[in-house]
């Protein structure tokens, strides 16, 4: 018999769990430097700007979606104790006292009108035995939602992480992007007041002072844009950081010669352990899976025992004295007969919502297939780009000396200058918003392929698959 228990313990009506075939190409279609995946590396490698980790370690310990992400993970895991509680037997101690009145028709004595008193003290205790697998299937359904949130937990991090990456070199962008636009206003200052000197002596033109003019206004006005700019972008940092933002002063040299970026992305099948949202995805995936079998064993017989052991007796002074034992033990076993299609109904539920899990976790392989598809094409362009717009910096840079030159020496207006400065100063800016794209690019990538976010920045790693009760 207790073998026989034991064997029935052991079943379960689950389906076996089949991963999804890749619903992606095996490679990438841009070629990458090989070697391991570059979400391999801790991320303070990819990123090694001290300001940088500064304002994303504040941000781990403050932003707000992850505290909200972290409670997630605290609820699920308080869902996962109170299932696997079910498969163990519920021990409570119970004290009752009771005093009434009650009528009784006797013979001989007659009618009486008697006072009741009583007091019991008795542990009580209740199992129900899970011969199909029920409580088993619903206990690991929510042990693969709390690894679910886990790792939900980890892509909010991963997120996090790489805008406050993005932000910060969107800041360093601004900041030298109103470096140059400082230097230029402050050229152009000078240039308006040896024009317009010019002009007062009658050497110049006023259509030359006019065109002075309009450089230094499309200047300033481009200053006040970046200013407007790079404010906003402090406000969307705080948010992100939890805090107001301070950020010193500093410079990627965005218009300085590049460096050599190796990233190498590896292959999409590694997007199935590093990305922390498809992970996620396939715990979902294993949980309708769980549930599907508890849907199925909710068909079969549910076998309960439950038992009391205590003593009573009319009066507290007498509840520990001789006879007054009492006991109880009712074992009950119960046979779905009909119940108008209500398990039917949730085994469709439970399967359809497998099936729901299934196209979600394709759907995020796509996904997350395209993001690295996306960030790597990306990348490749950039950099060409950059290749042609430093040739186009350094050809408008010799095409702004000639004009000025050609202009002192009364070879040409003073208009011919003005297109030059303008277009070298449109170049400059553009170079720099390239490099900026080009880092940013590699944030990118790095987010895309799941980054290494985990563990020791104030985010605590999903646990393995082997970890006991919580």
């Amino acid at each position: 018999m207790l073998l026989l228990s034991a064997s029935l313990a052991g079943c379960s009506f689950a389906p076996d769990y089949v991963q999804p075939s890749l619903p992606v190409p095996d490679s990438y279609a841009v070629v990458t430097p090989e070697g391991a995946s570059l979400a391999g590396r801790d991320w303070e490698q990819v990123f090694p700007d001290p300001e940088l980790r500064r304002l994303v370690a504040q941000a781990l310990a403050n932003n707000r979606d992850i505290r909200i992400a972290a409670a997630r993970v605290a609820q699920a895991r308080g869902a996962w104790r109170i299932e696997g509680a079910s498969l163990y037997p519920q021990l409570d101690a119970v004290a009752t006292g009771t005093r009434g009145q009650a009528f009784y028709s006797l013979p001989v004595i007659g009618d009486q009108i008697v006072d009741v008193k009583s007091i019991t003290a008795q542990l009580s205790a209740s199992w129900e035995i899970d011969f199909w697998g029920r409580l088993r299937n619903l206990k690991e359904a929510a042990r693969e939602q709390f690894l679910a949130s886990e790792e939900s937990r980890r892509a909010v991090a991963t997120d996090l992480i790489a805008q406050v990456a993005l932000g910060y070199l969107l800041e360093r962008e601004y900041e030298e992007r109103a470096a140059l636009t400082q230097q230029s206003i402050t050229t152009r200052q000078e240039t308006l007041r040896i024009m317009r000197r010019r002009y007062e002596v009658g050497s110049g033109s006023k259509l030359d002072l006019a065109q002075s003019q309009v450089l230094l206004a499309q200047a300033d006005t481009t200053m006040h844009v970046l200013n407007l700019d790079r404010a906003v972008n402090r406000n969307a940092l705080a948010l992100l950081v939890g805090q107001p933002v301070e950020i010193a002063p500093g410079s990627l040299r965005l218009a300085g010669p590049g460096g050599d970026y190796q990233v190498p992305a590896g292959l999409p099948s590694e997007l199935l352990t590093n990305r922390p949202d498809i992970v996620a995805a396939e715990h979902q995936l294993r949980a309708a899976n769980a549930n599907i079998g508890a849907a199925r064993a909710a068909f079969f017989p549910n076998i309960s025992l439950t038992g009391a052991y205590g003593t009573t007796s009319p009066d507290l002074d007498g509840l520990f004295g001789g006879n007054s034992e009492v006991w109880s033990f009712s074992p009950t076993i119960r046979l779905p007969l009909f119940n108008a299609g209500r398990l039917k109904g949730n085994l469709d539920v439970a399967q359809a919502r497998r099936d729901e899990a299934v196209a979600t976790y394709e759907k995020t392989i796509q996904s997350a297939f395209r993001d690295v598809s996306d960030a790597l094409v990306r990348r490749r362009q950039i950099a060409l780009q950059i290749g042609t717009t430093r040739q186009l910096v350094d050809a408008q840079r010799e095409r702004a000396r000639l004009a000025q030159l050609r202009f002192d020496n009364g070879r040409s207006t003073y208009l011919e200058v003005l297109d030059a400065q303008r277009d070298l100063f449109d170049a400059e800016q553009a170079l720099v918003q390239l490099r900026r794209g080009e880092l940013s690019s590699i944030v990118s990538l790095y987010a895309a392929l799941g980054g290494g976010f985990v563990v020791n920045r104030g985010i605590a790693a999903a646990p393995s698959g082997n970890q006991g009760e919580p």
